[in-house]
């Protein structure tokens, strides 16, 4: 157990948590939550020995081992990733290495007798001590955990110091995880990390043998990951079980009681305040004003955590564009021998709602700069439709802001006149208020440049737009704004983002990116998973070149998907000649796929009423349960016989809502 005895940490003035305690037991996950600047990143840092409080202490098991990862700075070199990622068992290394040692040793035969049998011995106990830490696997567990973060297995042999600071982090955590401290603290480990790898790290951290504690601004993650959310304000640490989704809902229900608590508390005292001016100096009512200025001292004033401002606004008007929005034909795009797209076919219509996944490095950025028209294809055409006005933000979009220019000036500068008024309102909503907004862009970090950036974004008018990681360094705040104003965004929208509950909001299709192919899935992110898991691959009807069937559900971008045995890649001159599905033939397989999620919608609603009509009945037996044990209750036969038959009936009627529940879990769509 980890605790926190009547701990106090301030910054100058300011006091992030006053005489607070708490605690941390084994296989605890707990996620931090709070507005930036809050404490949580600080609190992170003195569980991990980083920073110490101002009063009060951190009461820690003895040999408990700490592992902790910050937002960014770390860097590695001098080793090959493989060998890096090994350090993580240095204890079991220098096992291997003693006993490599020991076994030259033995094979001298000058070695005396006597230092021969003790050799021998300490061999043995080596021997045994490394095979019980499972030392012959540690290739294997190093292996599994890199390739699970998204490394391929050319990285394992290239030196770390020509990784880029997304995949050091990366590195970093790797290193973290093989490890397998007492009490695992990561601080925004999402980060960095695509769809893929996040996936996986969900996984692995609900089977972690120990405690974690993590902030991520995730809201899937972390409703996957975590059982617990702590949540830092008005100086304390106060604990909500459940994941993120349920802490949300309990929150609301707290803060709805405490203002109601306030609101009375504060008529209260408002009430005493009037008795005590219009009675103060009436003798006869001395003593009752002198009871009520002793009980007003002794209140102490309800706190209510400022509220969380919610932001909503609308895109500025813009002309619809044309039913064709974009348009791709025999994409190819390589750089230098190294093959991004072979033959990519892409046909976006207006309404659209497109999420780009695929691992890292895959062409996600490469086709948004290309749909874009900001990097040419090395073959194939791009025609743009008509009256699109187009908006791409770009992952680097933070680095082209006017440093010149202060963070008010930034937005006004490309703002339509009847926006204006709502600048204020925005640039609170990504966290710029008060004297932030006078803020030279030039003095701005990263993360604040990048909310800048999405926030002047959503001042300009289109009726396209093409967002390449948006989310990055969004708070969950920040996020919601985002997200609102993209779910009434009335126009064509293709967007890259690593965020799971971002994508599965606002994707109506996903394009899986990858094997330089791009296959089209309609549907969310979850449909997507799903299509993937129930993907057949018979040999495909359409064509007799040795092609065999795409992922069910998927589509060829703009046309049949195809996928391609590695063994029998067909000339990229035969590509030319696949039919292209018709208008009809893509609105027939989009009313099917809507199909399919009516049904999967309406047997999930049926399952939520027949779990709440389960749980009334019980309830209701329970009750009639407890009457049923009240000493006399079958004394009166007459009284006692139609409470019991209602007691037999429910039981009954249990019975059957049961069986068709199971049932319905039973069915597969």
């Amino acid at each position: 157990m980890i605790q926190l005895s009547n701990l106090t940490k301030a910054f100058g003035d300011r006091v992030l948590l006053e005489s607070v305690s708490w605690q941390i037991v084994d296989r605890d996950r707990v996620g931090l939550a709070g507005p930036n600047g809050a404490g949580k990143t600080t609190l992170l840092k003195m569980l991990a020995g980083l920073d110490e409080p101002d009063r009060g202490g951190i009461i820690t098991p003895a040999g408990l081992t700490v592992g902790y990862l910050p937002q960014d700075g770390l860097a590695h070199s001098g080793h090959t990733l493989a060998e890096e990622a090994r350090l993580a068992f240095k204890p079991l290394l220098d096992m291997r290495a003693e006993i490599a040692s020991l076994e030259e040793r033995l094979g001298d035969d000058t070695v005396a007798e006597g230092e021969h049998e003790a050799m021998l011995t300490r061999y043995s106990d080596l021997q045994e001590a490394f095979r019980r830490e499972e030392g012959y696997s540690i290739d294997l567990k190093v292996t599994t955990v890199l390739r699970g973060l998204g490394f391929s297995p050319e990285d394992m042999d290239k030196p770390t110091e020509t990784f880029s600071g997304g995949w050091q982090m990366r590195i970093a955590l790797a290193k973290l995880l093989l490890g397998r401290p007492g009490l695992l603290l990561l601080d925004e480990p999402t980060n960095h990390l695509d769809l893929e790898a996040r996936n996986w790290l969900e996984e692995y951290l609900s089977a972690y043998p120990h405690a974690v504690i993590l902030v991520s601004h995730d809201r899937f993650f972390l409703d996957a990951v975590v059982t617990r959310i702590t949540e830092i304000g008005l100086r304390t640490l106060t604990d909500y079980t459940g994941n993120y989704s349920a802490y949300l809902k309990e929150r609301e229900a707290r803060m709805e009681l405490l203002r109601q608590r306030k609101r009375e508390q504060d008529d209260e005292v408002e009430r005493m305040q009037a008795f005590i001016s219009r009675f103060r100096y009436q003798a006869t009512k001395a003593a009752q004003v002198q009871s009520r200025i002793k009980m007003m001292e002794k209140i102490v004033p309800i706190e209510i955590p400022p509220e969380r401002k919610r932001v909503r606004f609308a895109f500025p008007a813009c002309a619809k564009s044309g039913r064709t929005v974009l348009d791709l034909r025999h994409i190819r795009k390589s750089y230098d021998a190294r093959l991004i797209f072979r033959d990519v076919h892409l046909h976006i219509e207006r309404g659209d709602r497109l999420a780009l996944i695929g691992p890292n490095g895959a062409g996600k950025s490469t086709l948004m700069r290309m749909l874009s028209g900001v990097e040419s294809a090395d073959s194939g055409t791009r025609t743009e439709g008509h009256q699109v006005v187009m908006q791409y933000f770009a992952q680097d979009e933070a680095t082209r802001l006017d440093p010149a220019l202060n963070v008010y000036q930034t937005l006004a500068g490309d703002s339509p006149i009847h926006m204006v008024p709502q600048i204020r309102n925005i640039l609170g909503g990504f966290l710029f208020s008060g004297d932030d907004v006078d803020k030279p862009v030039r003095v701005l970090s990263g993360g604040e440049r990048t909310r800048l950036a999405v926030a002047r974004m959503l001042l300009r008018p289109s009726n396209t737009l093409l967002l390449d990681e948006p989310t990055n360094h969004l708070d969950l705040d920040s996020k919601d704004v985002l997200l609102d104003a993209l779910e009434d965004f009335g126009g064509t929208l293709i967007f890259v983002s690593h965020d799971r509950y971002f994508v599965d909001k606002l994707a109506t299709k996903v394009i899986e990116i990858g094997h330089g192919d791009a296959l089209v899935y309609p549907g969310n992110y979850e449909e997507f998973l799903w299509s993937r898991k129930n993907q057949q691959a018979p040999p495909s009807p359409l064509r007799s070149s040795g092609e065999t069937g795409a992922p069910a559900g998927a589509l060829r971008a703009g046309g049949p998907a195809v996928k391609k045995r590695p063994e029998a890649r067909r000339p990229a001159a035969a590509v030319a000649d696949t039919p292209v599905p018709t208008y009809d033939d893509r609105k027939r397989q989009e009313a099917e796929a809507r199909k399919l999620r009516k049904a999967q919608d309406a047997r999930k609603r049926r399952i939520d009423d027949l779990e709440s009509r389960i749980a009334d009945r019980e309830r209701a037996i329970r009750e009639i349960e407890e009457a049923m044990s009240a000493p006399g209750f079958y004394h009166d036969h007459e009284a006692a016989k139609p409470v019991v038959d209602r007691h037999q009936a429910l039981m009954w009627e249990v019975g059957e809502l049961m069986e068709q529940w199971e049932q319905l879990h039973q069915t597969n769509l």
